[in-house]
């Protein structure tokens, strides 16, 4: 399971031109799934997430969570993070998850991450075509990855 960070100012997502989630200042997370991950994954990665220290204090440094600041959250699920670009010129997508397997575990990590927070947490919709807006904040942008095979 990957997760692809990136702290924002405010972010959003839009399918068919209608928003389904909007947030301000706090964490967009792209989410990718990998066919072998588990709900292991999930909490180790929900936890990791809710507890990064990466918004700034007054002095500017990196020492305060999303959860310390009760700052918003939105969640896509994006299974273009597997994509293998080394062969060719089309990349594979050989490493993700198909969807019986992945939106299950969107939907866990959502829910687990809604538990840590204690809070909703914003989403795209599984599946479907987004825009996805954002304004990220620094920049900072992060890539977190759990490997089931390793672990």
């Amino acid at each position: 399971m990957k997760v692809l960070i990136q702290r924002v100012t405010s972010a959003s997502v839009q399918v068919d031109h209608q928003s389904v989630g909007a947030i301000g200042p706090g964490l967009l997370l792209f989410l990718g799934i990998h066919p072998l991950d588990t709900s292991k994954e999930v909490q180790f990665l929900t936890e990791k997430v809710a507890n990064l220290r990466i918004f700034t204090d007054e002095s500017g440094k990196m020492n305060f969570s999303v959860q310390d600041l009760g700052l918003d959250v939105l969640v896509v699920s994006q299974f273009t993070l597997y994509a293998n670009c080394l062969s060719g010129r089309r990349p594979d997508f050989i490493e993700a998850a198909s969807p019986q397997i992945a939106e299950p575990l969107y939907q866990a990590f959502i829910q687990a991450l809604e538990e840590r927070l204690a809070r909703p947490v914003a989403r795209g919709v599984f599946g479907a075509k987004m825009e996805v807006s954002l304004l990220n904040d620094g920049p900072v942008t992060m890539m977190i990855e759990r490997n089931p095979i390793s672990c």
